[in-house]
């Protein structure tokens, strides 16, 4: 189909790439998803994004929103639609150093403003690397290397500037539209574009970075002391396993990331660590965070990494599920198996205090299929481990489901997140659609 877009608005003259632009093909694609668009706009403004949902509710154009394009569902491109890149909105200020409140525009990375903030001895924990776009994050959750002594990205938005499907715009916080604040912690992609976010840093110099490698048996037990320990572990302390079963033997690779420069304390964040099986450690430095969350790590998303994603969080990793999961990562198909730690100040959060609201779990699993492998050997390991899953994060699924959305979303939450996105987009223009 081709889409003949015609001129653009006075505004948007030269914001607007069409596949005859050179740059188009740095443009359409995501970093999981190649697109099509008929046009993707490149708004410098509040007044430039309300005027691009113009320009596609005019032309009958469906809506794609990109911050960075990270996201695995590929949903910040299209076929035959209208992007809305906002990466040339993509400042970092400091507001207020005593309150340590930053305003950050949604088109930004997260390495840039990492890098921003590290002058001023200030951070946010955002995910685990540089390119992921401050938008898409900052309205879902924001499960970073930094969790569990900071809580999630959404935790310490203070204030969201807004502009809904109509081409209003509003600022969201507690004491104005504090509805929008609440759904757009968490939920935001389906009530409106979120152009800037106030946020609560940390004061953060170097951070301790380890690696680790241990043996995993067939029962499970290594992961299940890898859980209790963290249970124990100082908030400081946040862990990432990824499961290998490139041997007989499964192996966990371990990154643990101590919000301290303090080696000593370091030493004796990770100690449980090293009791939960047979482990090594592979190097341990104290580092500057710049260097976990880099703006070295900026890239084009082109389309690059195909795959198929999804995840589960976890209550307890109870006998049966530990040897599920490693099964999973160790049978005749094997999937990627990624466990992030939670609680800590997560679980610190009143759960319908956000439109997140998982703050009892102690554990995120992710899994992951790529090329040649297929959505249905993910789906088949997965249904696996389902069982003992208590609920999903939003952002880390490739393929969107109504399921899947009542599980990132139960019940109270759920209702409220649904009655909310209808009342700030009636229309549904900023929705994807969702599978069974």
């Amino acid at each position: 189909m081709t889409v003949v877009l015609g001129a653009a608005p006075s505004g948007l003259v030269g914001k607007v790439v069409t596949p005859d632009d050179r740059r188009y093909g740095m443009l359409c694609s995501t970093y999981t998803t190649v697109g099509a668009p008929a046009a993707v706009v490149l708004p410098e403004s509040a007044s430039d994004v309300a005027a691009a949902l113009r320009l596609a509710r005019e032309r009958g154009l469906s809506v794609a929103i990109r911050s960075g394009g990270h996201g695995l569902s590929g949903s910040a491109t299209n076929t035959d639609g209208l992007v809305i890149d906002l990466s040339a909105m993509s400042r970092v200020d400091v507001l207020d150093r005593a309150a340590r409140l930053v305003r950050v525009e949604a088109g930004a990375r997260w390495g840039q403003v990492t890098q921003a903030l590290s002058s001023s001895g200030l951070a946010i924990s955002s995910g685990d690397h540089g390119n992921v776009g401050v938008g898409g994050l900052a309205t879902a959750g924001g499960i970073g290397w930094l969790v569990r002594h900071f809580g999630l990205t959404i935790d310490r938005v203070r204030a969201v500037e807004v502009v809904l499907a109509d081409g209003t715009m509003v600022r969201a916080d507690p004491l104005t539209e504090p509805d929008l604040l609440w759904v757009m912690r968490g939920a935001g992609a389906g009530a409106g574009v979120a152009i800037a976010f106030e946020i609560e840093a940390i004061e953060l110099g170097d951070v301790g970075f380890v690696q680790l490698v241990a043996g995993v048996d067939r029962a499970g037990d290594t992961l299940r002391r890898w859980e209790v320990a963290m249970a124990k572990a100082p908030r400081e302390l946040s862990t990432s396993v990824m499961l290998s079963s490139h041997s007989v033997t499964p192996v966990a690779f371990i990154t643990a990331v101590v919000a301290s420069d303090e080696q000593a304390r370091i030493m004796r964040a990770i100690q449980p660590l090293l009791g939960i099986g047979k482990v090594t450690i592979q190097q341990a430095h104290v580092v500057p965070y710049t260097n976990l969350i880099a703006s070295a790590q900026m890239q084009s998303n082109t389309g690059q990494m195909p795959s198929h994603t999804t995840n589960g969080l976890f209550t307890e990793l109870t006998p049966d599920a530990a040897r599920a999961l490693v099964a999973a990562a160790s049978g005749p198909d094997p999937v990627l198996l990624q466990m992030r730690s939670l609680g800590g100040a997560v679980n610190d959060m009143d759960p319908s205090a956000t439109a997140y609201a998982h703050r009892h779990q102690q554990t995120m699993v992710i899994a992951s299929t790529f090329p040649p492998d297929a959505q249905q050997e993910l789906v088949a390991a997965w249904d696996t481990i389902t069982p003992y899953s208590d609920g999903t994060y939003a952002s880390l699924q490739s393929n969107p489901s109504k399921s899947m959305m009542a599980s990132a979303y139960p019940g109270p939450t759920g209702a409220r997140v649904v009655e909310l996105w209808k009342r700030y987009d009636p229309d549904g223009v900023l929705r994807q659609p969702l599978g069974k």
